[in-house]
């Protein structure tokens, strides 16, 4: 059987897998990726398309997050699809909530120009989306960008072809990796590093790794309507008082767990589904509704109304627009590993296994695979 030959293979065109043959194709290296199917159609493109440094605990993460943002918005220019740096708002209509909050732009470090506490006055002319009565405060971020992730992922491949000469085998399945050779589409490929991106091929290539992993998979539900009448744009990504308790960046908070206590007792379907909702609009004017969590290795194919109604009940509460009505429901599944911020193994001296990114793919890739590739991590 005849040999090619790259110096990096990637396996997988989602977020992780573009990521890293970025980095590696930046740095002068041939590289040829491999995609199972047509398209990536896994967890890549069933996301908000939010980039979310404000998610991102200070320190390390803090600081992927802000290179990968970075690499993103030099991404985007050069490869035609939109972003929209609009940042985001969390809002407290609760004392609770609110007390989070302060706590939070207290305690945000040095780099506090990013990060500001605002009137409901000043949360209204951030986007015309909030519902004002009630509304006690916002937090204003400023290092969010939306960009719509279908879009993207299907215009990265060709950017990468175009401008570093990566090569791309989609509808093509990796059956083998050994010795620095990738059997995919019963060809031999021969590497001098392998990057398995892929959380199907992961499960498959390297069974007894993935069984010992940890790794397990979470479910969520989201929506999307139609584009919004008159070209009205919501301004910043728009998040309630429960997406408080989700991200680890206000874990700190020692006011949180009275906000945890109050939201179990009073809507325990919240953490029973693991639901808070986050709302962004794309380039189209389409708002992306969710979302919820479900944890199992298994995850049930099927989408719970309840739980999509639960997530529009409690977008009522913070959120106007013109029309609400839902065009399109989904489900997406990404891996996660409990305690860390992303699985890395080295099975085979050239082989770098990158998965469970926890949902923060498209966050955090860019950056992770900086540090990847060039050897840092």
């Amino acid at each position: 059987m005849a040999e090619n030959r790259a110096d990096v293979i990637v396996i997988g065109a989602g977020i992780v897998g573009l990521a890293h043959a970025l980095a590696a194709a930046k740095r002068g290296f041939k590289v040829v990726v491999f995609e199972r199917n047509l398209q990536a159609v896994g967890a890549s493109i069933r996301n908000f398309g939010m980039l979310w440094p404000i998610g991102q605990p200070r320190g390390e993460r803090r600081d992927r997050a802000l290179k990968a943002r970075e690499i993103w918005l030099q991404v985007g220019s050069q490869a035609g699809f939109s972003l929209d740096p609009c940042g985001s708002l969390h809002l407290a209509y609760r004392p609770d909530e609110k007390a989070v909050l302060e706590e939070f732009v207290e305690t945000a470090g040095k780099k506090t120009d990013t990060v500001a506490l605002l009137t409901p006055d000043e949360v209204a002319k951030k986007s015309p989306a909030v519902r004002t009565e009630g509304l006690l405060a916002g937090l204003w971020s400023s290092t969010e960008i939306i960009v719509d992730p279908r879009e993207a992922i299907a215009k990265i491949p060709g950017f990468l072809n175009q401008k570093y000469g990566v090569k791309f085998h989609f509808g093509t399945v990796v059956t083998e990796i050994s010795d620095a050779r990738v059997v995919a589409g019963g060809e031999v490929w021969k590497g001098d590093r392998i990057f398995l991106c892929s959380g199907a091929d992961f499960e498959t290539l390297y069974p007894d790794i993935y069984a010992d992993s940890g790794l397990t998979k979470v479910k969520l539900q989201m929506m999307r309507t139609a584009p919004q009448p008159g070209g009205f744009r919501i301004g910043a990504a728009l998040c309630g008082g429960l997406t408080l308790t989700h991200y680890e960046s206000f874990a700190h908070c020692r006011s949180l767990p009275e906000l945890k206590a109050r939201i179990k007792g009073e809507t325990p379907q919240f953490p029973r589904w693991g639901i808070h909702v986050m709302m962004s609009q794309n380039a189209k004017g389409e708002l992306i509704i969710g979302d919820s969590h479900e944890y199992g290795l298994n995850p049930d194919p099927f989408n719970r109304a309840e739980i999509n109604n639960h997530i529009l009940d409690y977008l009522k509460t913070f959120v106007r627009v013109p029309s609400p009505d839902i065009a399109e429901t989904w489900n997406g599944v990404y891996a996660k590993l409990a305690g860390q911020t992303e699985f890395i193994a080295r099975p085979e001296p050239d082989v770098t296994i990158v998965n469970g990114l926890s949902g923060a793919g498209m966050t955090l890739s860019f950056g992770l695979a900086e540090e990847v590739v060039s050897g840092r991590l």
